[in-house]
Formats: C-alpha cells, structure tokens, sequence
C-alpha cells in the first residue's frame, strides 16, 4: 500500500517545517470524536516559501496560476502541521478546506486558485484528500498574503 510519504518522495516534495503561530493562537487542535478518532482543526496556513511571504493581490500583482502554486505552498503547510500533530498516516480524510484569497474586485476565479491547493491534498493523500471546500475572495489577508488555508482532517488516535 503506497502511503503519504511514498506519494511525497514519487512527487519529488519534501514537507517544510512547521511553520509556528503568527500571532496568538495554536496551529491545531484535535478534538477526540469516538472510536479512537479525531477531528484535526488546522489553523490558516498563509502562503510562504521558507520564510518568505508571498504576497500580492490577484490577478492584478499575482497571476491566477502564480497564486494556485501559491496555495499549493498553503497546502504544504497544512500537511506539515498535519505530520507534526498525529503523522500523515493517521489521516482518514480531509473534510473541509477553507481558501482564502487576496483579490482584486471583480475578480471571481477563487476556485481556480483554489485547485492548486485541493489536487495537492490528493496526489498526496489519494481518495482520502478529497474535501469539501470554500473558496472565497477577500480585499484583506494577514501581511498581505495572497492565500490563506484553514483545513479540518477526521484523524486516527488510537
């Protein structure tokens, strides 16, 4: 059975660290459901490569397809919290992603965007990466960053 990291290493991708809090809040937190499972809340992932962040607003300083590999970036972010908190291994499905995007008016292709960041969960977690999901346009993001992601994971614990 192939897992996680076999489809991680097969892509040629290797998980950042975590990256720590911006502010005051925790990155995750499990809540245990039944069963020996849990749901995984992952706080917004904002886009960055190493310690840089990306920012700009799309279309206008960011291309649709520049800020899709950006919310790959987000994606990766994601997994990485998902590794440190239970192991990418522990991961029943990704329930939900919340896609935010800093864009200018009138700009409507989120979704396109957005996809840079869904395909990600799946080429890394198979069937289990596929999520309902929220793609939503705003004229604000911390640091001006031009995608955030929050995700939610149902997870093993036991």
């Amino acid at each position: 059975m192939t897992t996680p990291h076999d489809r991680l290493r097969e892509l040629g991708i290797t998980l950042p660290p975590p990256p720590p809090p911006a502010a005051s809040y925790v990155q995750t937190r499990l809540v245990p459901i039944r069963d020996g499972r849990a749901l995984l809340y992952v706080a917004g992932q904002i886009s960055r490569d190493g310690d840089q962040l990306l920012t700009g607003r799309c279309p206008d300083e960011v291309s649709v397809e520049e800020a899709a590999r950006r919310a790959r970036q987000c994606a990766l972010s994601v997994l990485s919290q998902i590794e440190a908190a239970v192991g990418l291994d522990s991961v029943e499905e990704v329930t939900q992603v919340i896609g935010l995007v800093l864009s200018a008016d009138g700009f409507g292709d989120q979704p396109k965007v957005m996809n840079g960041a869904s395909d990600l969960f799946v080429e890394v977690l198979g069937a289990a990466g596929k999520h309902t999901r929220a793609a939503v346009g705003t004229n604000a993001l911390p640091f001006s960053v031009t995608v955030e992601i929050a995700a939610v994971a149902v997870v093993r614990t036991g």
